[in-house]
C-alpha cells in the first residue's frame, strides 16, 4: 500500500470507531452461509456534516419501513475516508455527490456538460469497482465560495476570480480536505490563478461564524446550506466551472443490492422527493432551529407518505 492508502486506512479505522460502527472486513455476509436465513443488515454510512446526517436518516428510515434491517453509521468523515471504508468492506452503502465522486475519487478534472452526463460517468466508474449508483436526486448540492455582503462591496467581489483583489491573498474557511481537492484550493489555483489564497481549516458548518467574525474573507459552502436561506451571504459566480454538478446518488455494493430485495426501490423513492427547496429547508431545521436530524427526516418521510 502507498503511504496515502495506509494513512486513509488509519483514518477509516478511527472514524468507524468514533461512529461506534464496529465491524470491518467483508466477512460472510455476502456468502450463501450468511444469507441462508435472512439478509444481513445494510451498513449505511454518511459523511460528517448536516445534510449527510439527514440523508442517512431518510434512507435508513425508509428502508426499515420496508422491513430491511439497517445499521446507520453517521459522521464517518470525508468522501475519501468513506470510500476507503467501502473498499475495506466496512460499509455497504452511502450517499455521494456525483461531482465529488468524479473529481476526488475517480481523479477526473474534466467537467461533464450536464448532470445526466456526470451521473453516467460516475456510474460507469463505480460499476468497475463492484458498486452500483442508484437514481440521483433532483437537487444538486454544489460547492461554492461565499462572502459577506460587506466583503463583496469592500473589494468589488462578484466572481471567484475577483478574490485576487483581496490584499495579501484571500483567507478561505473550509474543511481540511479543501487544501488538496481539485474542487478546492488546487482548482482555485489552476483555474483562477489564486496563488496567494490560503485555507483556514474549519469543521463543516463553522465557516459561517468565521465569515461573520471576519476571521476569513471567504468560505467554502454548499448551495443547499440552511444558512443561505437568510440571504446574509453572497455566492460568488464561477465562470470557469470549477464546481461541478453535485446531485446525490447513493453508492451501493452490488452484492448487498443483490441480496436485499426492495432496497433500490425504497431508496429511489426517497431520492425522487429531494428537491433543492426540500433539502435546504431540512438543513435549516437542523442548523438553525436545532432539531434532531432523525426527527426532521421522519417528519419529511411522513409528509411524503414514505413511512
Amino acid at each position: 500500500m502507498t503511504r496515502r492508502l495506509v494513512f486513509l486506512a488509519a483514518l477509516v479505522a478511527a472514524a468507524l470507531a468514533l461512529a461506534a460502527c464496529g465491524g470491518g472486513g467483508d466477512d460472510d455476509r455476502d456468502s450463501p452461509a450468511g444469507t441462508a436465513s435472512k439478509p444481513a443488515p445494510i451498513r449505511l454510512g454518511t459523511k460528517n456534516f448536516t445534510e449527510q446526517y439527514i440523508l442517512g436518516e431518510l434512507y435508513a428510515q425508509a428502508l426499515r419501513a420496508k422491513g430491511i434491517e439497517v445499521e446507520l453509521k453517521s459522521d464517518i468523515g470525508s468522501s475519501e475516508i468513506v470510500d476507503q471504508a467501502m473498499q475495506i468492506g466496512s460499509l455497504d452503502m452511502y450517499p455521494e455527490y456525483i461531482g465529488v465522486l468524479l473529481s476526488e475519487i475517480a481523479g477526473r478534472s474534466d467537467r461533464p456538460d450536464t448532470a445526466q452526463a456526470a451521473y453516467e460517468e460516475a456510474r460507469q466508474f463505480q460499476r468497475g469497482r463492484g458498486y452500483e449508483l442508484l437514481a440521483m436526486t433532483p437537487f444538486s448540492d454544489s460547492n461554492a465560495i461565499a462572502v459577506t455582503p460587506a466583503t463583496a462591496e469592500r473589494y468589488g467581489l462578484r466572481s471567484i476570480a475577483d478574490l485576487r483583489k483581496v490584499p495579501g491573498g484571500a483567507r478561505i474557511g473550509a474543511p481540511p480536505e479543501f487544501r488538496t481537492r481539485f474542487e478546492g484550493l488546487v482548482g482555485l489555483r489552476s483555474r483562477y490563478g489564486l496563488r496567494d489564497a490560503r485555507v483556514r481549516a474549519l469543521p463543516i458548518g463553522k465557516q459561517y461564524a468565521a465569515l461573520d467574525r471576519g476571521t476569513v474573507d471567504a468560505a467554502a459552502v454548499f448551495t443547499t446550506d440552511g444558512m443561505l436561506d437568510e440571504d446574509e451571504y453572497v455566492i460568488l459566480e464561477d465562470p470557469r466551472n470549477l464546481f461541478s454538478f453535485q446531485n446525490v446518488a447513493p453508492v451501493v455494493r452490488k452484492a448487498a443490492l443483490q441480496r436485499t430485495k426492495g432496497l433500490a426501490e425504497a431508496v429511489d423513492a426517497v431520492s425522487a422527493t429531494l428537491t433543492t427547496e426540500a433539502m435546504r429547508s431540512m438543513n435549516a431545521e437542523v442548523d438553525l432551529d436545532g432539531k434532531d436530524p432523525a426527527n426532521v427526516a421522519r417528519a419529511f418521510l411522513q409528509a411524503k407518505r414514505l413511512l
